[in-house]
């Protein structure tokens, strides 16, 4: 792989990422048509996870070659992070304001100490 790469330190990252686009539709794309009935919603919800564990579990075997499970969990906090911040403004279109983005930062710069050694 270029520039020496380890697949197994970059594949979880991908899958983790996938599977976040998913879970966050299958916990939170039901906001926007809140006329849909809740055992609807719970259904598709559930039916849109299976994806989501799909590529998951996948990533976290993985990626536990190369990462422990708190640094697993730690990737995956920072994705739903981010990813949650896009779709908030995308889907959902609401805004992010200031003290969104400085406790998301401030969440990420944590978890930046789970990898220092």
């Amino acid at each position: 792989m270029p520039f020496g790469l380890n697949p197994a330190a970059v594949w979880p990252i991908v899958l983790l990422c996938l599977s976040n686009v998913f879970m966050t539709f299958a916990w939170y794309g039901h906001l926007k048509v809140k006329s849909s009935p809740l055992y609807i919603v719970i259904l598709a919800s559930w039916t849109i996870a299976f994806f989501e564990y799909c590529l998951a579990v996948p990533a976290n075997r993985i990626g536990h070659q190369v990462y422990s499970a708190a640094q697993l969990k730690t990737i995956q906090e920072v994705i739903t992070l981010v990813i949650f911040a896009g779709f908030s403004v995308f889907w959902l279109k609401e805004s992010l304001t200031w003290n969104h983005l400085v406790g998301f930062t401030l969440i990420a710069a944590g978890a930046a100490f789970v990898f220092k050694g």
